[in-house]
């Protein structure tokens, strides 16, 4: 494990920051199992997919999390072979499979659509592969019993698929597509059609199936805080490219870019101007940081997120506002502040009346200074 060790002088005072920098390339320590090099994918001419590298590794839970229309589904759509690259390999334990058919590969796929048989029952659909296969019929009830315990279904197998609710047939639809033991498992979306209740319920029940099978888990999702909830890795993409490739917390904690900090939660995004190291200006105010490496007077993005203000009295902090506006959000207040031209989002369990003047302040540490990154790159 290295470190980082940043020494920034405030005035008379020295701020000593030590920081555990966590492996970016931790996919180099383990094996992978599937490879994207250099895949590119064009529909009717339009780049959806631009030069994507990715390491996916066995037994883990990676999630590509992203806008719509960001490529992640497409991504998804390549590994499993229903689309082809337009330029780049894909590897599946070194081989390139980018010509070998859906059906052939080791993976399988789960759709947000389950796609169920509504003339079979639930032990019918779940043992739809192996009949194929023209397995054994001990052998099948054997499979198909594993399965329907592994996704709390046993006592189920006579059922019309018609009659279960839609996380129970979310289920049979994940015992299907596991049954047929793959090496991968592909989800795309699969929890969109669900109340929020439930689908937070599933989360953890997909996360207790991925870690008991062992199964490399690609998950498809739009939705951050499922993202957060069930991953290993998550990769933020948009645009057709990989943003940031990490851990839920590095995301959460130390996002790359400002697409980044604004998509995984909330972010206060300010303009700035990095003065030197150590120390940015940002609505008119030069405030000390703990980020280096920047030129002097390189146009930033700074950014604050809201649970890391403290909000004070009137010139106690950074800068001073009036609050604009309160909501109780059950564990917390969500306040904004106004601060010249800029409205702060503030989350804080104390509440601030409407109209009340405060003061804003963050800690150094908790002050994150990005480079500007132009539309199109």
């Amino acid at each position: 494990m290295s470190f980082r060790f940043i020494y920034c002088t405030f005035g008379m005072k020295v701020f000593k920051s030590y920081i555990s920098c966590k492996k970016k390339g931790a996919d180099t320590l383990e094996e992978a199992i599937i490879e994207l090099v250099n895949v590119s994918k064009d529909f009717d001419g339009e780049g959806v997919l631009k030069n994507i590298n990715l390491k996916i590794n066995k037994h883990e839970f990676l999630t590509l999390l992203g806008p719509s229309g960001c490529g992640k589904t497409t991504t998804l759509r390549i590994i499993a072979g229903f689309d082809t690259p337009t330029n780049g390999n894909v590897l599946f334990e070194g081989k390139d499979i980018k010509d070998i058919p859906p059906y052939k590969r080791r993976v399988n796929t789960v759709f947000q659509k389950y796609a169920l048989f509504p003339h079979l029952n639930v032990f019918e659909n779940i043992a739809f592969g192996l009949r194929i296969k023209k397995l054994d019929e001990e052998i099948i009830k054997e499979k198909v019993s594993k399965m329907l315990t592994l996704v709390n279904l046993k006592g189920f197998e006579k059922r019309d698929v018609d009659s279960l609710s839609g996380g129970q047939q979310q289920r049979v639809a994940i015992a299907r597509a596991l049954v047929n033991e793959p090496e991968v498992l592909l989800l795309d979306e699969p929890l969109g059609a669900l109340d929020l209740k439930l689908r937070k319920d599933m989360q953890l029940e997909l996360k207790r199936i991925q870690q008991e099978t062992g199964i490399t888990f690609i998950y498809v999702t739009h939705d951050q805080e499922e993202a957060l909830t069930m991953s290993d890795r998550i990769v933020v993409m948009n645009s057709g490219k990989i943003q940031q490739l990490g851990t839920p917390v590095d995301i959460y904690n130390e996002p790359e870019n400002a697409f980044v900090a604004d998509f995984i939660g909330e972010s206060n995004i300010i303009d700035g101007i990095m003065k030197k190291d150590c120390l940015v200006s940002f609505l008119g105010k030069d405030v000390p940081c703990v980020d280096v490496g920047f030129s002097e007077n390189e146009p930033v993005d700074v950014v604050i997120r809201p649970e890391d203000i403290k909000l004070g009295k009137v010139g106690e902090g950074i800068v001073d506002g009036v609050v604009k506006s309160v909501t109780f959000k059950g564990v917390h207040y969500e306040m904004i502040i106004e601060s010249g031209d800029f409205p702060f989002m503030v989350h804080s369990t104390l509440k601030e009346e409407i109209g009340a003047e405060v003061s804003i302040s963050v800690i150094p540490f908790d002050i994150h200074i990005m480079k500007k990154v132009a539309e199109d790159e």
